[in-house]
């Protein structure tokens, strides 16, 4: 050990930023190790290294006692009191008992758990960089693809992009420049593990962030996000500067912003619609392409009615049930789509039923010689209604055998 050990730390620290502290601690441990194979001793050893030289000496602890059990570990309060009257019984003195040479095993040992330590330090400092970066934003390169789970290569470590968190349908080549969001950073038996995600709502979220300095410096805020992963997309978006048109934040002139994003993930739809407190407003607009004529909103039991041209049906609902999907996840509403002839033909259909109802009320009234103010009997009037019907069969009994 000598100073240029101390330089190569130091370089060590610069060139991958491991702190060189931790570095000579771990190379105190290993001397510690290294002495205690080749001495075969098993008490208390520290070993301290020379900031400045870069020469490690090692000390025995040994415990002051009344009497003495262990020679090695323990030192009698006369032995002790020659050295300095001052010691009590329980202190622990150190003495310097520094091989000269550790020899070859000493060596190769302290080399090996040296570069361990240092494989282990580059791992945590690695961890602690990673650690921060979780729910951002980070560009990978396609590293390999194995068994449908692909891993990328993120500068200083590898993440996995799962087959859960992929884009449907998007194909992923060795070499390919990706955008990916951090889902999970962990430290496991194998190291770290870093989850990485392109279908994630928040990937949108930090795409948007990237091109939009607005969003970026929280001018316009990103409300909500509902997502189908390489399909189609809706992000609700506010102003906290009523100068500011937060859809011409997101959007960009000629579309050149949300054009961006779109073209990173492979022509997905995106529609930014503009957030508003009232929940009949904001249901609108999410309905959007589609035009809408009504909303009745139900604020208690979280339900819309919705009304459109009858031309807008198809667009409001979209393809397989799209559109009004992603409206109810990105408004937290239920939504229920009619259009207008529905709504006509429904008001018809009541206005009928209720007219019926009133019919069928006056036809309830009681027959023959009973006031209107008399009460109906149900039972009276169903055993009338018998006796008329068996009069009227008789009657055209009779008027059969006349023939």
């Amino acid at each position: 050990m000598n100073a240029g050990l101390i330089e190569a730390l130091e370089a060590l620290e610069k060139e991958k930023g491991i702190s060189s502290d931790m570095l000579i601690e771990s190379i105190e441990l290993a001397m510690v190790s290294a002495y205690k194979k080749a001495k075969g001793f098993d008490g208390e050893i520290i070993a301290r290294m020379d900031r400045e030289t870069g020469d490690v000496h090692i000390y025995i602890v040994k415990t002051v006692v009344e009497r003495l059990h262990n020679l090695e570990t323990e030192l009698s309060l006369e032995e002790a009191q020659e050295i300095d009257p001052r010691y009590q019984i329980g202190d622990r003195i150190q003495f310097e008992d520094t091989p000269k040479d550790f020899g070859r095993i000493g060596a190769q040992t302290a080399r090996q758990v040296i570069t361990q330590r240092l494989r282990e330090a580059e791992k945590g400092a690695i961890y602690d960089e990673y650690a921060d970066k979780q729910n951002e934003l980070l560009t990978a390169f396609v590293h390999r693809v194995e068994n449908d789970y692909v891993f990328v290569e993120l500068g200083r470590t590898e993440g996995v992009l799962p087959p859960k968190e992929q884009i449907p349908g998007e194909v992923y080549k060795v070499g390919d420049r990706i955008k990916v969001y951090v889902v999970d950073v962990r430290r496991g038996l194998k190291g770290l593990q870093i989850t990485v995600s392109r279908s994630h709502p928040q990937l949108i979220k930090r795409l948007f962030e990237l091109e939009s300095p607005e969003i970026q410096s929280g001018v316009v805020r990103i409300v909500s996000i509902a997502r189908e992963p390489g399909s189609r997309a809706k992000i609700a978006v506010v102003s906290e500067d009523p100068a500011v048109d937060p859809l011409g934040a997101c959007v960009g002139a000629k579309g050149a912003r949300v054009s961006q994003i779109v073209s990173e993930l492979n022509d997905e739809k995106i529609d930014v619609i503009k957030w508003s407190p009232d929940p009949a407003e904001y249901i609108a607009n999410a309905l959007s392409p589609a035009k809408v004529i009504m909303v009745n909103a139900n604020e208690k039991e979280k339900v819309a009615r919705v009304v459109v041209p009858d031309n807008q049906l198809s667009l409001a609902i979209g393809k397989e049930g799209q559109n009004a999907r992603l409206t109810a996840r990105l408004t937290g509403w239920k939504i229920d789509i009619k259009c207008q002839s529905q709504l006509e033909e429904q008001f018809d259909a009541q206005a009928f039923e209720a007219q019926m109802e009133e019919h069928e009320q006056f036809d309830a009234r009681p027959f023959g010689n009973q006031a209107a103010d008399e009460e109906f009997d149900p039972m009276a009037f169903e055993a009338q209604l018998a006796r008329e019907e068996q009069e009227l069969a008789a009657g055209l009994d009779i008027q059969s055998d006349l023939k």
